[in-house]
């Protein structure tokens, strides 16, 4: 995919509090297409709440959140989660992939939601799994995963609908340290791949420098904004 095509994701002026806890306060950036960002900061500093903002899960008591030419904070709530499932895809901690499911209904799962036929959101599915490595193990459930054949099946769900953003929420929080590496060299390469930039939110400094930008929140502020090399 030419990254180029893609949109900037941008953020300018956000402000949030909870009752009177201020949580982020006037944070600007943009986030080019194609392009790994960390998001690091102490307990509390107001990372998830950024990246919150970014999705459009919440909205900014200030400032405004834009996808190229699509308001994010602006828009109803309906577009919102439209917005989400349609450009941008997600990485959760614990992979939140439905145990009732195998891993290619797992994966297929955004693109049936986006009304796509069954036949093809399967046949997309398989392709992506393919890709990641995991051919074979398509009608396996999560409870037959190893955690990084399931934190793969979470990546491959994640990028299945050619998203232009892919959040990541402390990926390998539930992973032990070879495992979330590897994690980690698969989400940078697959984002990569496809054009799509990165914003993963971690505590973790190995995590962060996977990525080729690293953005620090403290007291809901942006402390330090600056490009690293990337363990890849």
């Amino acid at each position: 995919m030419n990254q180029s095509c893609e949109p900037t994701l941008s953020a300018r002026s956000l402000s949030r509090s909870f009752g009177d806890v201020v949580a982020l306060d006037q944070v600007s950036l943009d986030i080019p297409a194609g392009q790994s960002v960390s998001v690091m900061g102490p307990s509390g500093s107001g990372k998830s709440t950024l990246l919150h903002c970014l999705a459009g899960i919440l909205r900014p008591d200030s400032g405004e959140v834009s996808l190229g030419d699509e308001p994010v904070s602006l828009s109803s709530d309906a577009a919102r989660s439209r917005l989400r499932l349609e450009r941008m895809g997600f990485v959760f901690q614990d992979g939140q992939l439905l145990p009732e499911l195998n891993a290619l209904e797992n994966v297929a799962l955004p693109l049936l939601l986006q009304g796509v036929a069954r036949a093809e959101a399967l046949g997309r599915s398989a392709g992506v799994l393919a890709r990641l490595g995991l051919s074979g193990l398509e009608k396996r459930r999560p409870g037959e995963l190893s955690g990084g054949q399931a934190h793969r099946v979470a990546i491959a769900r994640a990028l299945v609908g050619n998203p232009a953003v892919v959040m990541a929420d402390e990926p390998t929080g539930a992973l032990d340290q070879a495992t979330g590496a590897e994690t980690m060299r698969v989400l940078v390469a697959a984002t990569r791949a496809v054009g799509a930039s990165l914003v993963v939110v971690t505590h973790d400094p190995g995590v962060a420098a996977w990525c080729e930008r690293h953005v620090e929140i403290v007291d809901g502020r942006l402390a330090a904004d600056h490009r690293l090399g990337t363990a890849a």
